[in-house]
């Protein structure tokens, strides 16, 4: 098995690279306009730290989840967790989206709505049925809104989100529920992730957050590789560049501004951090995002 693991590669997002794809939290796109590159197929690959769910709203899909194979003929929802090896294989008449949540939109998802969302766990295939307008509707206007640049987008793709998710939650099917030690390690990495996204500014050491989760520092790191691809580190860096990201795209802060509010002490470090993660300065992100440059 881990011979075979090891050979299925782990993509962000279809393989584009291994930083976060986009400074949003989310990524929402139609079916044909990236499979349609590949011949209607996306080969077998796993995500690190991202959920993922496929609408399919006309056509046919094959969808093949960590092996098994099953035929999506209706209009469905396919779920897929992260590090869940999965592929797909569409008709030419496919129709419907792909939507695909960052771990921190998940955390914060789970904190606005007080619960775990379990939903997103595990994989599983949620037929539309009668509220397949419904859902074309919502999927609709997700689309729309996050190609477009209104005010207060953040907020209306975070709502509309949230809106799929009790839909799921509430036609959630019976699965076959995973191993009692598989679902403790999953809501040992959700509490992390959480932890993260409440104290990313704070710069806490690995051993804070770990003690925080109730493991030591090792294991925290053992369940990190294992389930998300990544060091408990670099998943703390990651959020740390993402907000930056998104800060010199959609502020104007300056980089001591920024670097402050991020926690860092001196702005030089923030710009040897930024630089070390991103291979930019951020002045020249910000320049390349079509920002002016506000200085340091």
């Amino acid at each position: 098995m881990k011979s075979r693991l090891s050979s299925i590669p782990v993509f962000k997002l279809y393989g584009e690279n291994q930083a976060w794809p986009t400074p949003d939290l989310l990524h929402c796109e139609s079916i044909p306009k990236r499979s349609s590159l590949h011949h209607w197929e996306i080969k077998p690959h796993r995500h690190a730290d991202l959920f993922q769910l496929l609408y399919v709203q006309r056509g046919q899909a094959v969808v093949e989840i960590e092996g098994r194979r099953s035929d999506v003929l209706e209009a469905a929802i396919q779920v897929t967790p992260p590090m869940t090896v999965h592929g797909f294989q569409f008709s030419e008449n496919i129709e419907g989206y792909v939507l695909t949540l960052g771990a921190p939109l998940v955390a914060r998802l789970e904190a606005q709505l007080g619960a775990p969302l379990t939903v997103l766990a595990s994989s599983g295939c949620y037929p539309v049925g009668r509220d397949r307008r419904y859902i074309n509707t919502l999927f609709t206007a997700l689309h729309q809104e996050y190609d477009g640049s209104e005010p207060a987008r953040d907020v209306v793709l975070h709502s509309l989100v949230s809106v799929l998710m009790v839909w799921i939650s509430r036609h959630r099917q019976l699965n076959t529920p995973p191993s009692s030690s598989g679902e403790r390690n999953q809501h040992l990495l959700s509490n992390f992730i959480k932890l993260v996204e409440q104290h990313y500014r704070e710069h806490f050491s690995v051993e804070t957050f770990a003690h925080r989760v109730g493991l030591s520092s090792v294991h925290l790191n053992t369940l990190c590789r294992e389930l998300a691809g990544q060091t408990a580190l670099q998943i703390i860096h990651q959020r740390l560049l993402l907000e930056a990201k998104r800060n010199l795209i959609y502020t104007n802060m300056s980089i001591s501004q920024l670097s402050d509010s991020l926690g860092f002490s001196d702005p030089t470090y923030f710009s040897r951090f930024f630089r070390r993660l991103s291979g930019q300065t951020p002045n020249t992100f910000r320049q390349a995002a079509g920002h002016r440059d506000s200085g340091a």
